[in-house]
């Protein structure tokens, strides 16, 4: 059989993103435990000011702490995985130069609100991930990862029934909100659910191997505010603003 000339040459890149508190951590912690032991890893993290993401995957003893490095953005975590990638594309060479080849390279965003998109300069395919305990209705207010998103995880399901969501409900408006593309409602105690999501994660890197997967771009930015902001009027966010710490909560 002649070789596949157009596979890529280096690892996917699955770009993790959603808002503050959905489980990002927590969902790379349980692919790393069922996938690290058939197929190579690395795992890049997103926060503004501290490296607390990363540490607690080392901490979780998923993979070599090494293969886990923090990218620390000072600014919106919009920034670092939409605006200028420059630093994770840097930390992903970085990785695969030390230990590559790699097969897949998983890149957490640093929490924000629904607008949250990576570039596809930086991925190949990006999950975006909500929780039950955000509340039933927020499926329903789409956005762009939410709507166009490669997947849409529905996190900690098992929480569902003392938040009082409709774990079942919430995954098929889902599915409406995003056409028929793929939804996973996850739960790191269900191991169905996780196999769902690992299958998933499996067939993606199959096809990119093929050479014939053309990452997704999700859209521009969704016009939001900004706390406190006294217009009405939405306005596109381009970050040309001064980088500050309260700058990170955005009111989607």
């Amino acid at each position: 059989m002649p070789e596949n000339t157009t596979a890529p040459a280096r690892a996917m890149r699955l770009g993790v993103a959603g808002p503050v508190g959905t489980g990002k951590s927590s969902l790379i912690a349980t692919l790393c435990r069922a996938l690290s032991g058939e197929l190579r890893l690395g795992v890049i993290t997103n926060d503004i000011y501290t490296d607390e993401d990363a540490r607690f995957l080392r901490s979780a003893g998923v993979l070599d702490p090494e293969r886990i490095r923090p990218v620390e953005t000072g600014a919106c975590p919009h920034t670092a995985i939409r605006d200028d990638v420059t630093a994770n594309l840097l930390a992903a060479e970085d990785l695969e130069a030390d230990f590559g080849p790699l097969d897949l390279v998983i890149i957490e965003s640093g929490g924000d609100n629904l607008t949250a998109t990576f570039s596809p300069a930086l991925v190949d395919a990006q999950v975006f991930v909500l929780d039950v305990a955000g509340g039933g209705d927020v499926v329903r207010k789409g956005g762009p990862g939410i709507a166009r998103a490669d997947l849409l995880v529905i996190n900690k399901t098992d929480l569902g029934v003392h938040v009082g969501v409709d774990v079942e409900r919430m995954t098929r408006e889902g599915r409406s909100v995003r056409q028929g593309a793929p939804v996973v409602a996850l739960s790191r105690h269900d191991e169905a659910s996780v196999r769902t999501l690992t299958g998933w994660v499996r067939d993606t890197l199959a096809h990119y191997r093929t050479g014939e997967h053309t990452p997704v771009d999700p859209g521009p930015m969704a016009p939001h505010f900004h706390t406190g902001q006294d217009s009405e009027e939405p306005h596109l966010h381009t970050h040309a603003h001064d980088q500050d710490p309260a700058h990170a909560g955005h009111s989607a």
